[in-house]
């Protein structure tokens, strides 16, 4: 049921660290759109340790929270419900708490992925290349499987890694195979290609984006512009920025939250943009 405007709610974004957040600006300007004015969105500092204490700690007030890492897969153990998108990738990003105290878990990145590509355009690939392989990337996998009819290529840094890529890709059903991660310049070439790993990883593979580059989806929006990104757009390739991620899976969270849909998708992406051009 919709919430009332009336209505004092709360919901906030857990993770460790947190501070660089924007899931604040982004969920307070959709809460202002909407008229919601008795509804507050924070973020606290919460590792795996202190998630259940924390849950347990929650009143009636609470609507939502939204989790970024380390807590993605811990959180799972201690819901009452997990969406077949969440429990597939292993991976909750958002938690709805309804009336009667139940918790359940759902995954907005991946549709936020696939959201994010079709906004730019692509809506269906050949083939695709991941760069890197943790919990990002195994959503990658997933929204992937939605509109990449051919084969992908994870460039990772270990066997392990290279392994549980390949299950995933079973998992989820995607055609995977792996590369070492001293061959990631030849991932340059592919149709599209998504970074999911930290800042400053991919920096060194500027230098090798090729003359015509295709599409990036770049899942890091602090710093930004990568030196990947920065190198991409100077060649005319299409990049899709972990910003766009954000914002699309955000609107999803705000409309589960609240119950309002459609969440206002361009006064969140104005506010998100707004605080970047500040920090």
């Amino acid at each position: 049921m919709p919430a009332r405007a009336t209505e004092a709610r709360r919901a906030a974004v857990l993770g460790s660290p947190v501070a660089h957040s924007l899931s604040p600006v982004l969920h307070r300007a959709a809460y202002a759109e909407l008229g919601l004015a008795n509804w507050s969105y924070d973020r606290f500092e919460v590792d795996e340790a202190a998630l259940p204490g924390f849950l347990r700690g929650l009143g009636p007030e609470w609507a939502g929270l939204s989790l970024t890492m380390p807590l993605k897969r811990a959180v799972i153990p201690l819901l009452d419900a997990v969406s077949e998108t969440a429990a597939a990738v292993e991976a909750v990003n958002t938690v709805v708490l309804t009336e009667d105290g139940r918790r359940a878990g759902d995954n907005t990145d991946v549709p936020g992925m696939v959201a994010a590509l079709g906004e730019h355009g692509i809506d269906q690939v050949d083939s695709a290349a991941i760069l890197g392989a943790g919990a990002t990337a195994s959503s990658a996998l997933a929204a992937l499987a939605r509109i990449c009819t051919g084969e992908v290529v994870a460039y990772v840094r270990s066997d392990a890694r290279a392994a549980e890529m390949r299950q995933w890709g079973e998992r989820l059903g995607v055609e995977v195979r792996t590369a070492p991660w001293a061959d990631a310049a030849q991932a340059l070439r592919a149709p599209l290609v998504v970074a999911t790993t930290p800042a400053g990883t991919t920096d060194a593979l500027a230098g090798a984006v090729p003359e015509r580059p295709a599409t990036l989806f770049d899942v890091l929006y602090d710093p930004w512009p990568t030196d990947l990104a920065a190198r991409w757009s100077m060649a005319g390739g299409a990049v899709v920025s972990g910003l766009d991620l954000l914002v699309h899976q955000a609107v999803l969270q705000v409309e589960q939250m609240t119950g309002r849909s459609p969440a206002p998708l361009e006064a969140m992406r104005r506010a998100g943009e707004k605080a970047m051009s500040e920090r």
